[in-house]
């Protein structure tokens, strides 16, 4: 068994996307590699109704699937096909937009006003980038935990972990999202298969994750790999990003420590990506453009 060395820790940077949403963006629009199949990924937490139900209003995807996890509040949702529904407090929404199609996600604060949720995006190898379109609601009382002797938790969204299978399937990259809580002061070994790139993304708790050699503990607004620096509290949106290997080593803080583990095949495949389309060529990109632009877009409706 191999532990995973650490390559990276950066803190997820302010943006703003759709109709004015205030969010963090831990990667995206930039070097895929390191991330393969994964291409974005967005932490929408927000305590504030004014930062963020404006929404993100009809827009289009192709070539690439969407993952909307929500903790908080609500998320309405509509598309092309005719499809519509709510995402709720622990549902997952895993869209494949092959083809291409049209929606839009309008966030609903909880009774509090808050709102928390990701949003990750995969991206689709060649042979898939124009298939059929399809959604996987997933109802938070679908996924399965499963809880360790030390009171580790873990819902399984996808992928498999301890003998339970998440209930989303049919991926192509074959990934495992999971959502972890280790309690506080307890030190864990989480496996993770070696042909996976992988990350953890940090979002209540403190605690470090240890490499080959020397510890690395989760920083707020830090960019890089130094050791040993200090911890921030709950809240502080760390992505770490993992070289290869078969083990996740993660130590718990005082305040125990909850984070994604997320992890796929790579596809290994030229990207060619403009706002919210992915393809392989720019040529291929040039024509979903000018598709969206002359009413052609839309391969499958409703």
């Amino acid at each position: 068994m191999s532990i995973r060395p650490i390559k990276s820790i950066v803190s997820a940077q302010p943006t703003i996307e759709g109709a004015g949403v205030k969010l963090r963006r831990a990667f995206g629009f930039g070097k895929t590699t390191e991330f393969d199949p994964f291409l974005l990924f967005d932490d929408f937490r927000n305590e504030s109704p004014e930062d963020f139900l404006a929404g993100f209003p009809w827009h289009p995807h192709r070539g690439i699937e969407t993952i909307t996890y929500v903790l908080a509040g609500t998320v309405n949702h509509g598309d092309s096909l005719g499809n519509s529904g709510t995402l709720g407090s622990g549902d997952v929404q895993w869209m494949t937009a092959g083809s291409g199609i049209l929606h839009q996600e309008m966030p609903k604060g909880d009774q509090r006003g808050r709102m928390h949720g990701f949003q990750l995006w995969a991206n689709l190898p060649s042979s898939l980038k124009m298939s059929t379109p399809r959604y996987q609601d997933i109802s938070g009382s679908e996924i399965p935990e499963v809880t360790d002797d030390d009171g580790t938790r873990v819902r399984i969204v996808c992928g498999s972990f301890w003998g339970k299978t998440g209930p989303v399937e049919g991926i192509a990259a074959d990934p495992s999202y999971l959502d972890v809580w280790i309690p506080p002061g307890k030190r864990k070994i989480l496996p993770v298969e070696t042909t996976r790139h992988a990350f953890a993304y940090v979002f209540e708790g403190t605690g470090t994750f240890r490499g080959a050699s020397s510890p690395q503990s989760v920083q707020t607004e830090k960019v890089g790999d130094a050791s040993n620096v200090s911890v921030e509290e709950t809240g502080n949106r760390s992505l770490v990003l993992f070289d290869s290997g078969d083990e996740v080593v993660v130590q718990a803080g005082d305040a125990g420590i909850r984070f994604l583990l997320v992890s796929g095949k790579p596809i290994e495949e030229p990207v060619a990506w403009y706002g919210p389309i992915v393809m392989n060529t720019e040529e291929q990109l040039r024509q979903a453009y000018a598709e969206l632009h002359n009413g052609t877009f839309i391969k499958y409706r409703s």
